[in-house]
């Protein structure tokens, strides 16, 4: 299966948008930052969030980090099996991790999400930032 038809945030969320229902979960590149995680809170479902408002916490060894919802809508849906397998967003980021269905309450908002293209672009400046700074 290919994600190639979905849209990425700056924060590193992935959409994935069908009629007006999103999955929403981290990147590849996200979760490879973070590394293996240990915990997640998942946004209540009913839950009204705006874009880019944060809806959910990972916890890794490393660091703990917000997960902001990539559009506005209504939570319908949360994959509960991560509360006792966070690290399935590790092994399969794209499927299995997926963390939250939205009902998407402004489509127009998809339009300042980044392509697949656009997100891997900003990937390489980030790394490169990073890696100029050490």
């Amino acid at each position: 299966m290919s994600h190639t038809q979905y849209l990425y945030t700056k924060e590193h969320e992935w959409i994935d948008v069908k009629d007006d229902i999103g999955i929403v979960g981290i990147t590849d590149y996200a979760q490879g930052q973070l590394g293996d995680l240990v915990t997640i809170e998942l946004p209540e479902i009913g839950r009204e969030t705006r874009q880019f408002e944060s809806v959910a916490i990972v916890d890794s060894l490393k660091t703990t980090s917000d997960i902001y919802s990539p559009a506005s809508g209504r939570i319908m849906e949360v994959n509960n099996d991560l509360l006792e397998h966070p690290e399935l967003i590790n092994q399969d980021p794209y499927h299995k991790g997926w963390i939250f269905k939205l009902r998407l309450s402004n489509r127009n908002e998809l339009g300042s999400l980044m392509t697949l293209e656009q997100y891997e672009a900003y990937i390489e400046k980030e790394k490169q930032k990073s890696t100029s700074h050490s």
